[in-house]
């Protein structure tokens, strides 16, 4: 049996979750929007219940979380949703980092083609940005800092609370993408000083297809986000459509048993890297990222001599892991997070992740690593 380790692609649904989603797509169908029955009316309160679920991960208010499809259409919603407020107040300029998912990328392109100056961050040889690097680049036009949580290919995770604290002087918004983290990595989230934070439920053991931006109010004051799609006034206006009642309580769902099991998740997740490191050791594989900024659940390494590609075939039917981001696997390119981190192109090109989660059974380390020593 194939061991599944592309958890930082998808994880499986938890059956708490499955159940819940099965309820309000089969049984409990009604639309949030509508208030003259009793299934709209449930189904605005199952809505209410997951938005209140959501925001506590994070220490956030219900009102605060805008229910999305996932961390992509967040990202956008956050940085081009900024755009307009950033052109009448004649701040243009954004800081973010060289190791961002194509979902912040994508976003900070379209802002340079509408004429925003955007300052890239390079990463440390470990992986992980320099707080002093990030706050220097911040000047008194820039509209918003935008700095991942956790890497999504090594795992390791990027110093938001001390980029938070030192911008308390400074008017610029920060969004912290935390597809990776939400649900993970507790405390560090609810820093009152991350104003924006992107969430997804895919990889939280929540369905594909929704996510969510919390905006935090700074005061009394909302982030002054615009839509980017406009209809039905859902969401504040700032998402229209009807709400996909029975994702979002999936999400709640997941949410809740994250922040629940948080300490107890996180444990597995180690005890499981210190057994693949000790069977994987003989190899003398080369880890790429801090170890010890890394997330419990995540390796990126690669083995001497070894092509990622020919290794992931030879793992084949042994473990499922991937060699970037789900998202641009069909790119046959060195990943942009590794050469930004200054990886020689013979060990980014052999760079493989693994990345599992508390539900993760041991695979068969023997046959993984005599399938490695074939490849030699």
């Amino acid at each position: 049996m194939t061991v599944y380790l592309d958890c930082n692609a998808t994880t499986p649904i938890e059956p708490g979750v499955r159940e819940a989603v099965l309820r309000y797509m089969v049984e409990e169908f009604g639309n949030a929007g509508s208030h003259t029955h009793e299934l709209g009316v449930r189904a605005q309160a199952a809505v209410a219940r997951a938005r209140a679920e959501v925001a506590a991960v994070v220490d956030a208010r219900a009102d605060e979380v805008v229910f999305t499809s996932g961390a992509t259409e967040s990202d956008n919603l956050a940085l081009l949703g900024l755009a307009a407020y950033g052109e009448s107040a004649a701040r243009c300029h954004v800081v973010s980092t060289a190791i961002e998912h194509s979902a912040v990328l994508g976003p900070l392109a379209a802002l340079e083609a509408r004429g925003f100056e955007v300052t890239r961050v390079l990463p440390t040889p470990g992986g992980w940005v320099d707080p002093d690097e990030v706050l220097a680049a911040v000047r008194a036009d820039t509209l918003a800092v935008s700095v991942m949580h956790a890497n999504n290919e090594t795992g390791v995770l990027q110093p938001v609370v001390e980029i938070a604290e030192r911008l308390a002087e400074s008017a610029a918004y920060l969004h912290v993408d935390a597809a990776q983290s939400f649900g993970k990595e507790i405390e560090p989230l609810r820093h009152p000083r991350i104003d924006l934070i992107s969430v997804s439920g895919h990889k939280l053991f929540a369905p594909k297809g929704v996510g969510a931006l919390i905006a935090r109010r700074r005061g009394r004051q909302r982030p002054p986000l615009r839509p980017l799609m406009f209809g039905g006034g859902q969401e504040r206006g700032l998402r229209p459509g009807t709400v996909p009642v029975h994702l979002v309580v999936g999400l709640g769902v997941a949410a809740t048993g994250a922040l629940r099991e948080a300490g107890e998740r996180a444990a597995a997740c180690r005890t499981f890297r210190e057994r693949a490191l000790s069977a994987l050791g003989p190899l003398e594989p080369r880890l790429h990222g801090d170890a010890s900024r890394a997330l419990p659940h995540v390796l990126n390494l690669s083995f001497a001599g070894v092509d990622a590609d020919a290794l992931m075939v030879a793992w084949r039917g042994l473990v499922a892991v991937s060699s970037g981001a789900a998202c641009t696997a069909t790119e046959r390119t060195v990943s942009h997070v590794l050469a930004a981190m200054g990886l020689p192109e013979e060990a980014a090109r052999g760079a493989v992740r693994l990345s599992w989660s508390h539900q993760t059974p041991e695979p068969d380390w023997a046959q993984v690593v005599e399938a490695v020593r074939l490849l030699r």
